[in-house]
């Protein structure tokens, strides 16, 4: 497996492209001594129900996966906790305004940006509404998908750490 910053040559302080791996998640100038630490970035995604059990997934309209099922949710913003970017996230994707959001869990991967590895930790969240009533895609969904928690299936969704959340929330929900 490659440097998480095997993409980046230039030192983002000084701009010499003497910027060189220091450790497995570091790298460093030899230029001016700047040592960048890579970090993940934090993302969340929504399980939201209805007052019924309904579940509301939305379909991807833009890669990665586009096309395939997905959660509402995203990045978290600068100066946002997760349960910000949780409201911020589902009222931008589906029109919802949360009542709840409880956090579940937490599931590390890689997001495909641009052509560029993004590490991400993506953060779950159970949310809840009354109802579906007018819900509509928008931003990054393309659609809005209504069903059952028992006819998820992780194959239908795209992205590797949503598979592994449908298993883990199914079970942990059973």
């Amino acid at each position: 497996m490659s440097h998480p910053l095997h993409q980046f040559v230039y030192c983002p302080k000084c701009g010499a492209k003497t910027f060189v791996e220091r450790n497995e998640k570091a790298k460093q100038c030899t230029t001016c001594g700047f040592v960048y630490y890579f970090n993940p970035s934090s993302a969340v995604a929504c399980f939201i129900r209805n007052a019924t059990g309904e579940m509301l997934l939305v379909r991807r309209a833009k890669d990665p996966a586009k096309g395939t099922l997905d959660l509402p949710g995203g990045f978290v913003d600068m100066y946002e906790s997760a349960e910000e970017a949780v409201h911020r996230e589902v009222k931008e994707e589906t029109g919802l305004d949360i009542t709840k959001c409880r956090y579940l869990f937490s599931i590390p991967n890689l997001y495909m940006y641009s052509g560029f590895e993004v590490h991400t930790v993506d953060m779950f969240f159970e949310c809840h509404v009354e109802n579906f009533n007018n819900v509509h895609a928008e931003d990054d969904a393309a659609e809005i998908v209504i069903m059952k928690k028992e006819e998820l299936n992780a194959d239908d969704f795209g992205l590797m750490s949503i598979k592994k959340a449908i298993g883990v929330y199914q079970k942990s929900n059973s």
